[in-house]
């Protein structure tokens, strides 16, 4: 939705400012600047900016809506229902900042005169949160290092991004709590994106058995199991890899899969499938989990050691 509340504060926010702007110039010219300061206004045209950003906040209200609709009913399209949506949101939030400006002000010399010099530093200032996060949004949608409907990983932030705002970038965590990012944190930091404009994600599920069990029979079991879960892409391959690892100062075999979920809103009913049913298949082989093992060492008659356990 469009935020009514920033325009209301920019509107605030230029208002105290002119003054401030007015008496910044030389005493001799106050009262000339005064006057300026209460002819600049359109006051019909701030009555017409008030309604169009109450009928651009409708509009977005209801176009999010559909939007919804339109993801639940076509939902190998949601995606780019998504981005066309945020195109959208964009184009309506610059031409209401546009339209509005236009209406509410009288752009003239003397207007510039007066916004010139200290009075541009001090608006500079004081919209220059608000500068970073539009100029870093306009980024965003071009660079496109995320989209709309991307699940991304963001410092300690993980989720689905559901809105691209003038201001921030909404995400949508797995435990289903909304998370807002200031647009211009996406400049410094890196973000990882999971599946990058396409509904299916790779996911990896990683398994533990110690080190003297099956670990062929072990790696068969797990490609089985994924090749049938439901929640599998088959079009994209399934791999499991095989690698020691080290745990609590012991070595263990590591069996990492990685296949792709058919959408990333399954992510968790995927891994929760494919490791009870791995589990259950790992204990009627008899493979076991990372033990300690306990060997005895022995010298041969050449002097060697020899490892038994």
């Amino acid at each position: 939705m469009i935020p009514t509340k920033l325009f209301f504060r920019a509107f605030i926010a230029i208002i105290l400012i002119m003054p401030s702007l007015a008496l910044s110039q030389d005493p001799a010219s106050e009262s000339n600047a005064a006057s300026t300061l209460f002819t600049m206004f359109r006051w019909k045209g701030l009555a017409a900016s008030l309604l169009l950003i109450l009928s651009a906040t409708v509009i977005l209200h209801f176009e999010s809506r559909l939007v919804e609709k339109l993801g639940t009913v076509f939902a190998d399209r949601r995606l780019l229902i998504q981005k066309i949506s945020a195109f959208f949101h964009f184009g309506v939030y610059i031409s209401t900042i546009v339209i509005v400006v236009l209406l509410s002000f009288k752009i003239n010399r003397e207007v510039l005169v007066i916004i010139s010099g200290t009075g541009a530093v001090a608006l500079g200032f004081a919209l220059k949160d608000l500068a970073a996060s539009l100029m870093a949004g306009i980024m965003i949608m071009f660079d496109r290092p995320f989209q709309v409907g991307d699940r991304i990983n963001f410092g300690d932030q993980y989720g689905d991004v559901i809105a691209i705002g003038l201001r921030s970038v909404k995400l949508q965590t797995l435990d289903d709590s909304t998370v807002t990012i200031p647009n211009n944190m996406f400049l410094n930091e890196v973000t990882s994106c999971g599946n990058y404009g396409v509904v299916d994600m790779q996911i990896m599920v990683d398994f533990y058995i110690g080190i003297d069990q099956d670990a062929v029979k072990a790696r068969e079991i797990i490609r089985e199991v994924a090749a049938n879960t439901r929640f599998i892409f088959l079009p994209k391959p399934i791999k499991v890899i095989v690698a020691q690892f080290i745990i609590d100062n012991n070595v263990a075999l590591r069996l990492r899969l990685k296949a792709y979920v058919l959408d990333t809103k399954f992510e968790k009913d995927f891994e929760t499938d494919i490791t009870l049913h791995v589990m259950k298949l790992f204990a009627e082989n008899g493979i076991q989990p990372p033990a300690i093992l306990h060997r005895d060492i022995e010298h041969s008659a050449a002097g060697q050691l020899i490892s038994r356990p």
